[in-house]
């Protein structure tokens, strides 16, 4: 199973896919005490994988989202459009949309015996966009 990650905004676009990506999980989140269906719901997606070195001067897409993290919520490229492909095969197996993500945390680990760095992604939808959100799948790889 592989991954690929696109983010779109006003300052390019980042691209990771399985060779960074390991994991990756979709959750809807409401309250856990609502006695029905709650109106407060929230979007989020959480990827992880390796920090990998860019050879031949193409760019590192890891450290543009370290930098993508320390923009401030009042500037408009602290939203982003990020879609996650969960590839099976030649399947697209899911795929989602969150039109208006913005970074909740990103964390960046090095160890020097393993050689590389690892990353933690987690990305939420905007709530009051909610209704954009897109999830597909079940087709081939495009």
């Amino acid at each position: 199973m592989g991954f690929r990650l696109t983010i779109e905004g006003q300052s390019g676009t980042i691209k990771l896919g399985k060779d960074n990506i390991t994991t990756a999980s979709y959750k809807s989140d409401s309250p856990d005490a609502s006695n029905a269906k709650a109106t407060d719901i929230g979007t989020e997606l959480r990827v992880s994988g390796k920090i990998i070195t860019p050879v031949d001067g193409k760019p590192d897409d890891t450290k543009r989202l370290a930098t993508w993290s320390l923009v401030s919520a009042e500037k408009a490229d602290a939203y982003r459009k990020a879609t996650l492909e969960v590839i099976a095969g030649d399947q697209v197996v899911r795929k989602v949309d969150l039109p208006n993500a913005f970074i909740v945390d990103y964390e960046e680990d090095f160890g020097h015996t393993e050689g590389i760095g690892t990353f933690e992604l987690f990305l939420k939808q905007k709530k009051d966009k909610n209704d954009l959100v897109a999830i597909e799948g079940g087709y081939a790889v495009g």
